[in-house]
């Protein structure tokens, strides 16, 4: 039986991670009614036999609540690790000399074993290694085939198996490991409906993903990397969205210069009309507490005010205490920052050119239009999601109706600033569209009698990529029969 919910009133999206502490479908449920609009399938933790009854969860509640739901698979990318220590763990000491090698051997408190050979091969003398999530660092003093030396500039514990970044040279490996073919193989044929690709560094990263993903997806190229700041248009245009990580790219870089950098990607992103999304750490003392801290409400709003189309739950919702509070709590913030009167011209402070084509020109004139006529919602009829895409880049301060007749469009919407996205039939003609139009609106309670909507189509209809029609429609009185 389907539960009426309302359409959300703000338009940021929320992207909810799950794991342990929501994987349930009561649990995953409960986080769509708190605000979730799409949620998170991160691959790095638990097989895959695990996450076929999470998908299968998530898609449940599109018979319950009669939405589209989305997923996005995260990939765990090519994790890079120390070897093992004869004791477990050692000291090093600062200004100490410590060596990564190719030798099997365990480590101690001189040696351990790197085995990522690729790191041999792009190593420069003066380069910095991060160990333990940037805890340690260590400088390069000379290098060869087969060994590092290095200076220990900050010094540490470090046990087994710890992480490394190399944050100073671009290391030539595949974006896709054995373990991330697999998890997108699976998650093509769970039909999932973003792929997200961890640590790209140069637009040739997504081309393996894209091919093996075959169209039956949307590709997100997570921003994690130096070396992907410096290509970063050409990623973005490589991609299908994009996602900043702040939790690596706080690592391999000074935490100071993360902020202007989220910034600068979102706005490259909205130019592209690229979804974007803000994430990592955003509500991180929820983990524990049943409160954020003053500071983490205002990193979130932040985001929300420079335009992102989504912010992200991580651990919070994953594995923490409270995660339906987390959700509730990001719905919270999204819901006053938009209500802030202020809100609508900060985010346009992103000057967006359009393109020169018909579709660009009218997504513009369809927010001016909005603006002017005080109209209540755009609705969109399209079979790709372009059309969606180029009215959401103009960040109109109206919600856009997304009515297409192809499901997976549908689902893709819901990392779309604004977009309510609802699979239904396509239409044959103009008086079609408009009627449509109109019940659609009142249907899902975004417009009611008196008021304005605005429709965009492209003719001859059921031809993608022909949007060539901005029609303004007002809803009568005698409409409403049956809608109350």
């Amino acid at each position: 039986m389907t539960k009426a919910i309302a359409p959300r009133s703000r338009k940021v999206r929320v992207l909810a991670t799950l794991g342990p502490a929501s994987n349930t479908p009561e649990m995953i449920g409960k986080l769509f009614e708190a605000g979730a609009d799409a949620f998170r399938v991160n691959m790095s933790h638990g097989d895959q036999a695990s996450k076929v009854a999470v998908i299968e969860a998530i898609r449940g509640l599109e018979k319950k609540y009669g939405r589209p739901t989305t997923i996005l698979a995260d990939l765990q990318g090519p994790k890079l690790r120390v070897g093992k220590f004869a004791e477990g763990r050692v000291e090093l000491k600062t200004d100490s000399m410590f060596v990564l090698d190719r030798d099997k051997t365990p480590g101690d408190a001189t040696r351990v074993e790197l085995p990522h050979k690729e790191i041999f091969v792009a190593m420069e003398a003066g380069a910095r290694l991060l160990l333990d999530d940037g805890k340690l660092v260590l400088r390069v003093i000379e290098h060869d085939a087969n060994r590092i030396v290095t200076n220990v500039e900050v010094g540490g514990p470090l046990s087994n198996n710890k992480g490394l970044n190399v944050p100073d040279v671009v290391v030539p490996m595949a974006a896709l490991t054995e373990k991330d073919r697999s998890d997108l193989a699976f998650a093509v044929e769970q039909n999932v409906d973003w792929i997200a690709l961890s640590f790209v560094q140069r637009p040739e990263d997504l081309m393996e993903a894209r091919k093996l993903i075959g169209g039956k997806a949307a590709l997100l190229a997570k921003i994690e990397k130096p070396a992907a700041i410096e290509r970063l248009e050409e990623i973005i245009e490589a991609c299908d969205g994009v996602m900043v990580a702040r939790g690596d790219l706080g690592v391999e870089l000074p935490p100071q210069t993360v902020p202007p950098l989220q910034k600068r990607i979102v706005e490259a992103a909205r130019r592209q009309g690229k979804p974007v999304v803000v994430a990592t750490q955003m509500l991180e003392s929820m983990i524990e507490s049943p409160s954020p801290t003053r500071a983490e409400v205002s990193d979130v709003a932040t985001a929300i005010y420079d335009g992102a189309d989504a912010i992200m739950l991580s651990a919070e919702s994953a594995a923490g205490k409270w995660p339906i509070e987390s959700v509730a709590m990001m719905n919270a913030i999204g819901e006053a920052v938009e209500s802030d009167p202020a809100h609508g011209d900060r985010i346009h402070f992103t000057v967006i050119r359009s393109d020169p084509t018909t579709a660009d020109a009218l997504s513009e004139s369809a927010k001016n239009i909005a603006r002017t006529i005080e109209a209540k919602v755009i609705v969109c009829f399209t079979s790709s999601g372009s059309t969606a895409r180029r009215i959401a880049r103009e960040r109109p301060g109206v919600p856009i109706m997304v009515l297409t007749p192809k499901m997976e469009t549908a689902r893709r919407s819901g990392l779309l600033w604004g977009a309510y996205a609802v699979h239904t039939r396509d239409v044959d003609s103009f008086e079609e569209m408009v009627a449509k139009a109109k019940r659609m609106v009142l249907r899902h309670h975004l417009a009611e009698a008196g008021d304005r909507v605005i429709v965009m189509a492209g003719v001859p209809f059921k031809t993608p990529g022909s949007t060539n029609v901005l029609h303004v429609v007002r809803i009568m009185g005698d409409e409403l029969k049956g809608y109350s």
